[in-house]
């Protein structure tokens, strides 16, 4: 572990796909990803690479299976009753949100549109120490002995009545009612400011505010040396 520098070498990856139905380009799909080197750390770099390239199998798996034959579906209804067919799409994309002092966080957003007005987009992130390669959880970054998710909430609570204040409307009237009902510890990354807790689409606000996030404080984070 001397070699050990505190952050990871990322290389950003991409795959596409087209899928046809009758002649006819029904869906298209595509990934970007990073893919990791951790000097020093080989148990880290596999732990990463193999998560990731285990996601990406999934998303292909579901993209060339059930998402596929929706598509298919619809495109035959289309052309049954003569009205238009939308080609479907899908995305995963991957984003580094810090690679610094020991820590690796990622966040993707996986991305599909299935014909109407609009797509939907869902986010997921993982955090690992680069140290051993394991999967750091949100518990991680506060004291022991302290209700730790009390306090993130309260620190949500917060936020959210402040910006509902100023901005009437970006969330739902029973916002105070669903921070926690929908809340998940697992849904958060870390950024150079601190640690990042967001909410998926139309959990606590409506589609145009988006996936909603939240800057906690906790106790403890990577030190991470200023550029």
């Amino acid at each position: 572990m001397a070699d050990f520098k505190g952050s990871a070498q990322i290389a950003i990856r991409r795959l596409k796909w087209e899928f046809s139905f009758r002649r006819t380009v029904i869906l298209t799909a595509s990934v970007r990803y990073p893919e990791g080197k951790v000097p020093g750390s080989p148990r880290a770099e596999r732990s990463i690479n193999s998560r990731i390239k285990a996601q990406t199998a999934a998303f292909h798996r579901y993209v060339s299976g059930p998402l596929y034959r929706s598509a298919a579906a619809d495109f035959r209804y289309a052309k049954a009753n003569h009205s238009p067919f939308h080609p479907y799409q899908a995305l995963l994309d991957y984003e580094v949100s810090l690679n610094c002092g020991g820590y690796l966080s990622i966040f993707r957003d996986r991305y599909e549109y299935t014909g109407g007005a609009h797509g939907s987009t869902v986010r997921l992130a993982d955090t690992w120490d680069l140290k051993n390669g394991r999967r750091v959880f949100l518990r991680a970054f506060f004291c022991r002995g302290k209700d730790w998710q009390k306090r993130v909430l309260g620190q949500i609570l917060q936020q959210a009545d402040k910006e509902m204040r100023e901005n009437p409307g970006i969330f739902f009237d029973d916002y105070r009612d669903r921070i926690p009902t929908y809340w998940n510890p697992e849904h958060f990354y870390l950024t150079p400011a601190g640690i990042a807790v967001y909410y998926q689409q139309y959990e606590i606000a409506p589609y145009s505010s988006g996936i909603v996030l939240f800057p906690i404080q906790g106790d403890r984070g990577p030190a991470c040396k200023r550029r």
